[in-house]
Parts: structure tokens; C-alpha cells; sequence
């Protein structure tokens, strides 16, 4: 995937002014990003960023919940990023929004103390999830975690019937890492450390799960 080939959330840009109530009414939204934010553990003065982060929901409750976070969101989709703009601009919360692709990140090393995702990696392919969770190590500190909720594998026939539809929609090759419940192996040949599955529910569209990994306290992992 490139800029050239970017495809929008919903698929289709007509569709960008409904993800906010798409999102609310078929994902459970408010209840999978509050497990998430609990899991993640927010302190004072930790710099956070959200990979993926669409219209700034996640950012939002996020510095709802600890205000004194440094919140950054990365969107390749210009069009959900001036949404983001116009939500975050309504509620005076500073928040740095930056456009740019997860496997290229405009980012130091080492910069953040969290990487948090959620309804992101099923869009892309398993090449570009490598490629992410790459950049992801190199940009967390040491100790530094990753939080991502995203569909995962059902458990039981209607939940993985329910997936199709969303496998359906957003590419064989897209979904299968998550269908097959590979994606903590993936980010732990990335470098991430202790890559596991923490959460589960049960959606309309199948099983939302939620992940977490970090990038261990030892200096000797390489960056890049």
C-alpha cells in the first residue's frame, strides 16, 4: 500500500461523513476503546500516539481520561484527519493530528511511552502490518507498550460467520492475519515482547480483541 492506493476506512470516501455513527452502532465502540484505555494504564506526562486514528474518538477519551498525556494522532486519510480537526477543535483538547502512512512514521526513535490502534490493522495487508509493527518498536521507548483492538478470531461458528462480512468488505488478504489470530506473532517478530490477547467481546461483526505487547526494557534491541 502507498498514498497512491489508499483506501479509506469505509472503503468508499462518499461513505467518510458516516464513520462516526457507523463505528458507534456496529463495534461497541465506547465499551472495546474503554477496555483499551484501561488496559493501556495512562500516566501524567507520557507521550501517547494513536496509529490509525480516524475522526480523534480514541485521542479524545483518552485525554478525557489522563489530560495530562502529550496525545499525537497519525492518519494516512486527509479527509477523516480535517473531521478530527473540526471534533477535537469543538473541544479545545490539545491534540497534535499528523498525516502519514504507520510503515513510514514521521517520528524519532524511541519517542513514545504508548502506541495505541484500534479498527486499524485489518486494513492492511500482512506485508504492511510487518512493516508496521516494525516502525512501532523503533518508535517506543524501552518499556514502552502497544494496545491495539481489532477484529480477532471467533471462538465460536457465529462469530466467525459474522466476520465475513467484514472480510468481505475490507480484503481476503487484509483480514487473514486477524482471522487467524497471528497478529501477536507478528508483533513479536517485530521485536515486541510478551505479544498477547487480554480482552474479548462479542460485536455484530464478530469478535473485537484487544491486544497488548511491549518493547522490552533492554537496550540491546536494535532500532529501524
Amino acid at each position: 500500500m502507498d498514498r497512491d492506493s489508499y483506501v479509506p476506512a469505509l472503503r468508499f470516501r462518499s461513505l467518510t461523513s458516516l464513520y462516526d455513527p457507523a463505528i458507534r452502532w456496529t463495534t461497541r465502540e465506547a465499551e472495546f476503546k474503554r477496555r483499551l484505555l484501561t488496559q493501556a494504564t495512562l500516566r501524567p506526562g507520557q507521550q501517547v500516539l494513536d496509529i490509525g486514528c480516524g475522526t480523534g474518538t480514541l485521542l479524545l477519551a483518552a485525554k478525557e481520561r489522563e489530560p495530562q498525556v502529550e496525545a499525537v494522532g497519525l492518519d494516512g486519510d486527509s479527509q477523516m484527519l480535517e473531521q478530527a480537526r473540526e471534533k477535537i477543535a469543538r473541544t479545545g483538547v490539545a491534540v497534535r493530528l499528523d498525516e502519514g502512512l504507520s510503515f513510514e512514521m514521521p517520528y524519532e526513535d524511541r519517542c513514545f511511552d504508548r502506541v495505541l490502534s484500534t479498527l486499524f490493522f485489518h486494513h492492511l495487508t500482512t506485508a504492511d502490518k510487518r512493516r508496521t509493527f516494525e516502525e512501532i518498536t523503533r518508535v517506543l521507548k524501552p518499556g514502552g507498550e502497544l494496545h491495539v483492538a481489532d477484529w480477532g478470531p471467533g471462538t465460536d461458528t457465529l462469530m466467525r460467520t459474522l466476520f465475513w462480512s467484514v472480510r468481505l468488505l475490507d480484503g481476503l488478504e487484509q483480514t487473514r492475519a486477524n482471522a487467524a489470530g497471528t497478529l501477536p506473532g507478528l508483533m513479536e517478530a517485530a521485536g515486541l515482547a510478551g505479544a498477547s490477547e487480554r480482552d474479548r467481546m462479542r460485536t455484530p461483526f464478530g469478535a473485537m480483541v484487544v491486544y497488548r505487547a511491549a518493547r522490552p526494557a533492554s537496550a540491546a534491541v536494535p532500532d529501524g
